[in-house]
């Protein structure tokens, strides 16, 4: 079967690569977006997103995913599903790019990779264990499993204070455990959670083994500044942090020592013709104004690239 050739794979449909997408269909290049799982990446997972530009009254996270899509469709961006293995050149009549997924070959005259990050594992015992029967990644889909019942989330960055306040609608109490003085997250964040009743932050302490039974999570050890302790929970919901979803492309671009992309301002990797946006570059802040920003700066480069040649 011959490969899909295109002037632009986007590999990932977070918001970066969605942006980007829409912005190069919208200049009149034919742009295909490789994703393994469905539009919109970790959001998917969000119950509510409150700071994100283009719906400044928010919007439920399940559902910005689809309609950033929609708007790249309409753009005239074509979407496939499947796994992406690997991206190498491939010189002939000019530099071109194989993007070979599990299914299918793809051929561009540029590519995007706007693959997002994963959820980083707390890495202590019990917790692989327990995964599906007490830990979760998502309150908004388990929150209702813990109806009038105790959980803890480990975290204190804005997803774990976000998650919180979801889990605090159902769950009878809620410990928040961080290692920080203080946690992290954005103060307007905090100031919701704090005003909920049933939600306790416990700070400059550290989740270290996760503790169950044959019927699921019975709860987990803590190690703080007076030694350790046991708190009793049905449920923990990890959210330790990010990692770029970059395992795919050792050896082919240059990768600082998280695993991210090294890109200069313009998301021009270390190799021409190669971009990268969002979780998956290097110095990005995890938000998604600033994923959706990058969308629009690589989409820019791209088009740059492939118009006028790569001379800046």
């Amino acid at each position: 079967m011959d490969a899909r050739e295109v002037d632009l794979a986007v590999v990932g449909a977070g918001v970066a690569g969605l942006t980007a997408a829409t912005v190069a269909a919208r200049a009149g290049l034919s742009v295909l977006v490789i994703e393994r799982m469905g539009a919109g990446g970790q959001v998917m997972t969000v119950d509510r997103i409150e700071n994100f530009p283009a719906y400044p009254e928010g919007v439920l996270g399940h559902e910005l995913g689809p309609l950033l899509q929609e708007e790249a469709e309409t753009a005239g961006a074509e979407f496939m599903l499947d796994l992406v293995q690997g991206v190498q050149a491939a010189r002939g009549d000019g530099l071109r790019y194989v993007v070979q997924c599990e299914s299918e070959t793809v051929v561009a005259r540029a590519v995007l990779i706007a693959c997002g990050s994963q959820r980083r594992p707390l890495g202590i015992p019990g917790e692989e264990d327990m995964a599906g029967r007490g830990v979760s990644h998502c309150a908004s889909c388990d929150g209702p499993l813990f109806r009038d019942q105790s959980v803890a989330v480990i975290g204190g960055g804005d997803s774990g204070i976000s998650e919180a306040k979801v889990l605090a609608q159902f769950a009878g109490k809620v410990t928040v455990v961080f290692r920080e003085a203080q946690p992290p997250a954005q103060s307007y964040l905090l100031q919701d959670l704090l005003t909920m009743p049933n939600v306790k932050l416990l700070s400059s302490t550290q989740a270290v083994e996760v503790k169950g039974d044959s019927a699921g999570v019975t709860g987990i050890r803590l190690r703080g500044p007076e030694g350790e302790s046991q708190l009793t929970v049905r449920g923990v919901f990890p959210y330790a942090g990010l990692d770029a979803d970059t395992g795919f492309l050792r050896g082919t671009v240059e990768l600082d020592a998280q695993g991210q992309i090294e890109t200069d301002a313009r998301m021009r990797t270390s190799l021409p013709g190669v971009f990268a946006a969002g979780d998956a570059r290097s110095g990005t802040d995890w938000r998604l104004a600033s994923a959706a920003e990058d969308g629009r700066t690589a989409a820019d480069a791209v088009i740059t690239y492939l118009n006028e040649g790569d001379k800046a």
